[in-house]
C-alpha cells in the first residue's frame, strides 16, 4: 500500500469526497464543448473503497497487529490503538433473492450500524466491536431458519474446516456449462456441512466448482475442485449457421485451429457453414460463445471431473495447481450422489491421515500420489498422467525462491 493511499484514507479533509455517491452525470457536468479536453474524465470508476469502511476499520486502517479465530466463523482483530473488532463469517448462497438481501441488510442495521461485506468465496461478514453485540448477533443468526428447518445464516468457514464453495453460474445462467453449479454445490455442502462450522480437519480445505473448462471458478488452485467437462465436439446447425454467425469470427474463435469454412447443400440450396476437426477439438465451447448455431451441451457427453491438491498459500510449500484424479463422473441431478460420495471420501481420508496444518496437496505429495489413490480407493487411469510438456519444475511461481549457481551476481 502506498503512503499516498494511506494518507488519503486517514485524511479528514477527503471525507466529503469519499462520502459522495457515484454520479453518472459527472462527466457531462464537467464537459466544456469549447474546450473538449478540459476536465476530461475517461474512466470515472467506482466510488473510493474507503467510503464503505465501518468507522472502526477506517480508524485502524494499517494498524491491526493481530487476529485470532476465537471459534469457528468468528475472527477477533486487535489494533495497535487497543480497538477490537469481531468479524462473524456466514455461509451464503451465490445466487440469492432480493428478500434474502433485505434480511441481510436488516441484520447489518440492527447489529453493525448498517455495514456488511461479502468475501470472495461467497461468505457474508458482519462486524461488531464488543462481545455483548457479538453474542446477540450469533444468537440471532442461529435462530433464523428456512421453512424446511435448515440454517439460513450458518456461521463457519474459518480455520481448519471446509470453506464456503466458490462456484460459477451453471445451468441457471451460463451459456456453455457442462454441469449445474448451484445444484452440485448444494448437494456437496449438505453432506459436508459439519466441516463448515467446525475445526475438525488438519488444515483449511477450499472447495471450488467450475461448470466448464473455461474455469470462471478457482478449480485450478483449490484443495478439492469440481470441474464440468464436455466430451463431444459442438453440434453444427448447418441450416441456420450463416444467418446467425459470422463465419470468419467463428473460425478465429478456436484456440486450436480446429474449425474451417465449408459449404453444404440442403434441399438443393447451397449454404455456407463450418466443419470441426474432432481430433483437434478440446471441447472448450469458445466457438459456441461466438456462434449460437454450434451448441456444445450433451446429456451423455457432459459430466464432472474431480481435481485435488491446489492452493494459493505460500505457507509450508509453494502454491500448487490442482491435479486430475477422477476424469469423469456422469451428470446425476438433482443430488449428484456419485460426485458427493467421492468428494466426501477424499476429504475424510485426508482428515484421517494428514498431519496438523498440512494442506491436502501437501499430504498427497508427502505420502506419494500412488499412495493417495490407494487410500482414497480411486482407480488410477492414464487420464491422470500429467504429460504437459511445459510443466517444468523450474518455474519461479512462488516466494519460495531457490537460488542456483547459474544466477549471475548483481
Amino acid at each position: 500500500m502506498s503512503d499516498k493511499v494511506y494518507e488519503e484514507i486517514q485524511g479528514v479533509q477527503l471525507d466529503e469526497i469519499y462520502s459522495k455517491p457515484y454520479d453518472p452525470e459527472l462527466g457531462e457536468k464537467l464537459y466544456n464543448p469549447q474546450k473538449p479536453m478540459e476536465n476530461r474524465i475517461t474512466d470515472i470508476g467506482p466510488p473510493h473503497f474507503a467510503q464503505f469502511f465501518p468507522p472502526v476499520i477506517k480508524k485502524n486502517y494499517g494498524k491491526w497487529k493481530s487476529h485470532e479465530i476465537i471459534q469457528p466463523g468468528v475472527i477477533k482483530y486487535t489494533s495497535e490503538t487497543g480497538d477490537v473488532l469481531f468479524a462473524v463469517r456466514v455461509g451464503c448462497p451465490r445466487l440469492v433473492t432480493t428478500d434474502y438481501i433485505r434480511e441481510v441488510c436488516e441484520i447489518a442495521d440492527k447489529y453493525c450500524d448498517g455495514y456488511v461485506r461479502w468475501t470472495t468465496r461467497n461468505n457474508i461478514e458482519f462486524h461488531v466491536t464488543d462481545e455483548e453485540k457479538l453474542r446477540a448477533l450469533l444468537d440471532d443468526l442461529k435462530s433464523r431458519k428456512f421453512p424446511g428447518g435448515s440454517q439460513k445464516f450458518p456461521v463457519g468457514g474459518t480455520g481448519a474446516g471446509v470453506t464456503n464453495i466458490v462456484h460459477t453460474q451453471g445451468w441457471v445462467h451460463c451459456h456453455t456449462p457442462a454441469i449445474d453449479a448451484s445444484g452440485v454445490v448444494k448437494a456437496v455442502m449438505d453432506e459436508l456441512f459439519d466441516y463448515f462450522g467446525s475445526h475438525k480437519l488438519p488444515a483449511q480445505v477450499r472447495i471450488a466448482l467450475a461448470c466448464c473448462l473455461n474455469m470462471c471458478g478457482a478449480v485450478h488452485c483449490s484443495d478439492i475442485a469440481i470441474l464440468g467437462i464436455h466430451r463431444k465436439p459442438p453440434l453444427i446447425e448447418d441450416d441456420r449457421l450463416q444467418h446467425v454467425c459470422e463465419i470468419p469470427l467463428v473460425v478465429a474463435s478456436c484456440p486450436l485451429g480446429a474449425i474451417k469454412p465449408a459449404t453444404v447443400e440442403i434441399n438443393g440450396e447451397k449454404k455456407k457453414t463450418v466443419r470441426v476437426n474432432q481430433e483437434r477439438c478440446m471441447f472448450c465451447g469458445n466457438c459456441y460463445t461466438m456462434c449460437p448455431a454450434m451448441p456444445l451441451a450433451d446429456g451423455e457427453g457432459d459430466g464432472i471431473a474431480i481435481l485435488v491438491g491446489g492452493k494459493i498459500s505460500n505457507r509450508i510449500s509453494p502454491p500448487k495447481f490442482s491435479k486430475l484424479v477422477i476424469p469423469f463422473i456422469p451428470n446425476e441431478p438433482p443430488r449428484w450422489p456419485t460426485t458427493v460420495k467421492w468428494i466426501k471420501k477424499i476429504l475424510e481420508t485426508y482428515a484421517q491421515h494428514a498431519r496438523k496444518y498440512e494442506r491436502l496437496g501437501e499430504w498427497a505429495e508427502r505420502i506419494g500420489w500412488e499412495r493417495f489413490f490407494e487410500l482414497c480407493e480411486i482407480p488410477f487411469t492414464e487420464k491422470s498422467i500429467d504429460d504437459y510438456r511445459l510443466a517444468y519444475d523450474t518455474y519461479r511461481t512462488s516466494l519460495h525462491f531457490k537460488f542456483t549457481s547459474h544466477v549471475e551476481p548483481a
